[in-house]
């Protein structure tokens, strides 16, 4: 899975969450989970994306999208 910290960023600081911090309080996760959202190391827990999408009105399915399949490279 892909999850684009980007949509996060701009939702939370629409809100006035600029910190991972203020993240963690709204979301009601903790700071280190916020903190990986904010900076992009790895993708939120199922829990974690519904609560982005309650808080921040961005879909679950927006921040998280599926890995291009990856094809085998031909043998020579």
């Amino acid at each position: 899975m892909q999850y684009d910290r980007t949509l996060l960023r701009r939702a939370a600081k629409g809100t006035g969450d600029n910190t991972p911090a203020d993240v963690a309080r709204r979301l009601g996760v903790g700071r280190m989970a916020a903190w990986r959202l904010w900076n992009g190391h790895g993708a939120p827990s199922a829990a974690t994306a519904a609560a982005v999408e309650r808080a921040y009105d961005v879909p679950a399915s927006a921040l998280v999208k599926p890995a291009p399949a990856m094809t085998a490279e031909p043998q020579a």
